[in-house]
């Protein structure tokens, strides 16, 4: 399967999988999980472990055989020439700027509904960030805005692929040139998504990823990684990942200190050759929920967010819309029966407190703090079961009482692929708060 291509998959009525399943008479669970990552972990325990006993066994910590293997690794999966691992993606997106000498008082373009790294790796160097508005189907920075925001104070681009889906990079790159500015690609929540073929982070000048547990490839803790197909850029982000020395104890820039440890190395070297499968199960699972919700009479309830047909979209997120103000009022009966959810960012970067120095007012992105008060983001994992997505639709429906009214999916699995076949999962164990790496999940 190429990475293009998404599967699909048939859906059973609720009705039929509490017969089967032996559930209550609204073919309900008592508890979907938000996240799992026991679920995965249970399949590569002895392999994780044995890794770590590995570099534990050899003192090689920092920078290690692990690490240089890993990045190699990451090129070949990637087609792009140069990885260079560091401490985290919120450095990588550091790294990245402190690249191109972006200095106190320049302007850096990227969106607001994102993460906060994005910004504050701006703010960091002293620099100013330049909010953009987004598109409000795809929630990716807007390029007719990110065009408009360009001054001669502008000194880079950063578009965030966010939810797993490729920014308008064919918008965006011509801008770019024309304007003769880099594109930093913020490609955090998009490992292995595409745009025409190619990788997210190999389309812009430098992509930014994270390797934070909770992402499509997570570690065990902290870490990140960028990519760039200039040599160049990728000898100036090595130097700079270790305080700009080189040789040792000969300092050519000021860098900072953003090293990968090999313990991250090497569990990420376990979990990398099964990324490719776990992202079309994340693709089998968005195509279910497209087909649950059409069973559903919820239209003017709730937006379901579609496929990216230039490219690979590896839903890190499956974020649905609920307007009207219904959306705090969903997850909380949603809370109530065990579902687990997370508002994706429930406060724009232009409207934080730590910002109302650079003078943005409600009202100037409208796009983005719409969807900032109307989204909410449902359990996507690779591990999810086909009866806790009925559970978790169902329950939606429940909220709105809105009926169900058979199958609608027929043009939906037009759209997609020849059926796929969704194992059970090897480990399976449902729980109000498994899975949670701890309360930041950006």
């Amino acid at each position: 399967m190429t990475h293009s291509q998404t599967p699909s998959t048939t859906v059973r009525s609720p009705a039929t999988a509490a017969h089967d399943r032996g559930t209550d008479a609204g073919g309900f669970l008592p508890a979907v999980p938000l996240l799992a990552l026991d679920r995965q972990y249970a399949v590569l325990r002895d392999a994780i472990r044995g890794a770590l006993d590995r570099v534990c066994d050899s003192g090689k910590f920092v920078l290690g055989p692990d690490v240089h293997d890993l990045e190699a690794e990451l090129a070949q999966s990637l087609s792009v020439p140069h990885v260079i691992s560091c401490a985290s993606g919120s450095d990588a997106l550091l790294l990245a700027l402190m690249a191109f000498d972006i200095k106190p008082g320049d302007e850096v373009i990227l969106p607001s509904y994102t993460f906060f790294a994005t910004a504050s790796a701006v703010t960091r160097l002293g620099a100013v960030p330049i909010f953009a508005d987004i598109d409000p189907i795809t929630y990716l920075i807007d390029p007719a805005d990110v065009k408009k925001k360009i001054s001669k104070r502008t000194k880079a681009i950063v578009p965030v692929h966010l939810f797993g889906r490729t920014a308008d990079m064919d918008a965006i790159l011509p801008i770019a040139k024309t304007a003769g500015l880099p594109v930093v690609e913020d490609a955090a929540q998009s490992i292995l998504s595409t745009w025409h073929g190619r990788c997210s982070g190999a389309i812009g000048d430098v992509g930014c990823f994270s390797f934070y547990p909770t992402k499509n490839l997570g570690g065990v803790g902290d870490g990140g990684f960028l990519t760039t197909t200039r040599d160049d850029i990728a000898a100036r982000l090595k130097l700079l990942r270790v305080h700009g020395m080189e040789p040792r104890y000969y300092h050519q820039v000021v860098g900072i200190n953003s090293r990968l440890d090999s313990l991250q190395a090497a569990v990420l070297r376990v979990k990398l050759p099964h990324l490719d499968a776990w992202t079309t199960a994340r693709q089998v699972n968005a195509a279910r929920y497209q087909q649950l919700f059409a069973e559903y009479d919820l239209a003017g309830h709730v937006a379901v967010p579609g496929d990216e047909s230039r490219g690979r979209h590896v839903w890190n997120q499956f974020v649905i819309r609920a307007p009207g103000g219904q959306r705090d009022a969903l997850r909380k009966h949603l809370a109530a029966c065990g579902v687990g959810t997370e508002i994706y960012y429930p406060v724009p970067l232009h409207m934080q407190q730590c910002f109302e120095y650079l003078g943005w007012r409600k009202g100037d992105l409208p796009q983005t703090e719409l969807a900032a008060e109307e989204t909410l983001a449902l359990p996507i994992f690779p591990e999810l079961t086909e009866e806790e997505q009925q559970t978790v639709v169902g329950r939606v429906a429940e909220f709105f009482h809105a009926p169900h009214i058979g199958q609608k999916t027929d043009d939906i699995r037009r759209t997609h692929q020849p059926e796929a076949v969704v194992e059970e999962p090897h480990f399976v164990r449902r729980m109000n708060a498994v899975g949670r790496a701890d309360d930041v999940r950006s």
